[in-house]
């Protein structure tokens, strides 16, 4: 993942770290991943009412998650699109970590305020304190995944712009605009494709300003509530490794 678009809100957090809040959205989206429940549909016709109240639920029960994750940037002012694939891991004390695999291996960690991305090939990493900017890096990070629907609400303003299937999924399809003038100056709006059937975000797309550019994450293959160890979560790199931290 292209880990560019990631630093906002502060006015820092977006600017400084833009290599570090792309996905979260995507991804990382981007930090608990709302829990996979089978079955359960609104009744009647979807409304913006009825897809947040049934995350609602889907989210009460929460406690880890692993998917695939996909994540795809598109570059406007040269017409390019570049993907990472890899595994994400999230618990719902917020702890979140990203392994990517291709092209690039690079691995994104989430411990509470502090989030980490190491990069094996130039055996470096870079440490980020994201206590100041918590509450605008929990919306990229944990954006439709167990959160509250009112909590979405004071953030954006949404709307219910249709249904469609993906991946052969019935899917909603809601159009997130955010309240934060500075934050639109980065992100316009995302659009996040919600599974009627678990109740889930499986793909988010996130427009940045008015370049044209956006970054796509997609997850597949969720499991909910595995039993997940701290070490997964612990910055415990290779000997050797250069260990570089942002300035605020």
């Amino acid at each position: 993942m292209h880990i560019e678009a990631w630093t906002l809100a502060t006015g820092v957090l977006l600017k400084r770290a833009k290599n570090w809040f792309t996905f979260a959205a995507c991804t990382v989206l981007i930090c608990c991943l709302a829990p996979a429940v089978s079955g359960g549909q609104a009744s009647g016709k979807a409304t913006v009412e009825s897809v947040l109240g049934m995350m609602d639920k889907s989210a009460e029960d929460f406690k880890s998650l692993t998917a695939d994750i996909e994540h795809i940037k598109y570059t406007a002012v040269v017409k390019d699109t570049s993907t990472e694939t890899g595994q994400i891991y999230v618990r719902k004390d917020e702890k979140l970590r990203i392994d990517f695999k291709t092209p690039d291996q690079r691995t994104i960690l989430r411990n509470g305020d502090n989030l980490y991305i190491y990069t094996p090939k130039i055996n470096s990493v870079m440490e980020y304190n994201i206590g100041k900017n918590r509450a605008m890096a929990d919306q990229y990070l944990a954006l439709g995944f167990g959160k509250k629907g009112e909590n979405l609400r004071k953030t954006y303003q949404i709307t219910l712009v249709g249904e469609e299937d993906v991946d052969g999924q019935k899917t909603a399809i809601l159009d997130l605009v955010p309240n934060s003038e500075e934050v639109r100056k980065e992100i316009t709006k995302i659009e996040m494709w919600v599974d009627e059937q678990k109740w889930l975000p499986v793909q988010q797309k996130f427009f940045e300003g008015s370049s044209g550019d956006y970054f796509l994450s997609r997850y597949k293959n969720m499991l909910k509530n595995l039993k997940m160890a701290d070490s997964r979560f612990k910055p415990d790199w290779p000997k050797g490794t250069k260990v570089d931290k942002a300035r605020d």
